[in-house]
């Protein structure tokens, strides 16, 4: 089941790329008592992701930062890739998260397999603004190649 506007996002264990390497990091501490901008990606360095959809938050980060307390990418990839494509796209005023085994998306209902295209079990497109752990805005993309409904403008618009 698909998760939805009004609904608590479960607590499941995420990882960051720190000094050290992998952090791990349960969903619930990241998302108490602050406003976050999440958005997800099938995967990182895929073109979508690199040259349309990363490149959107980043260039409204500072407005984005108005109004909410974090923002965050997802993707399931592991924490060394997201945190390589971090510094690729200069997106250093967000967290990254690396949902590697899924269990985020899956809990929430929003993955996809990409097998057919060599990339396996992915998150599917989508932004939601989270506030102290509840889901108050949801977009997610259903077309391939579309950037719509998890844009940042659109995040931004909702805010």
């Amino acid at each position: 089941m698909t998760i939805s506007t009004g609904d608590r996002l479960p607590d499941v264990t995420l990882y960051t790329n720190g000094a050290k390497g992998p952090e791990a990091l349960a969903s619930s501490e990241f998302f108490a008592g602050r406003k976050v901008a999440l958005f997800a990606v099938p995967g990182a360095f895929t073109p979508g992701c690199s040259n349309t959809h990363m490149p959107g938050f980043v260039v409204l980060a500072d407005r984005l930062l108005e109004k909410v307390d974090a923002i965050a990418c997802l993707a399931v990839n592991d924490a060394f890739v997201m945190g390589a494509w971090q510094k690729d796209q200069n997106a250093g005023s967000m967290t990254m998260l690396a949902d590697g085994n899924g269990d985020f998306t899956n809990a929430i209902g929003l993955g996809q397999d990409l097998s057919g295209a060599g990339l396996g079990l992915r998150s599917q497109r989508y932004a939601m603004i989270v506030n102290d752990g509840v889901v108050e805005y949801l977009g997610v993309d259903s077309a391939k190649g579309v950037i719509e409904a998890s844009s940042a403008e659109t995040v931004l618009s909702k805010l």
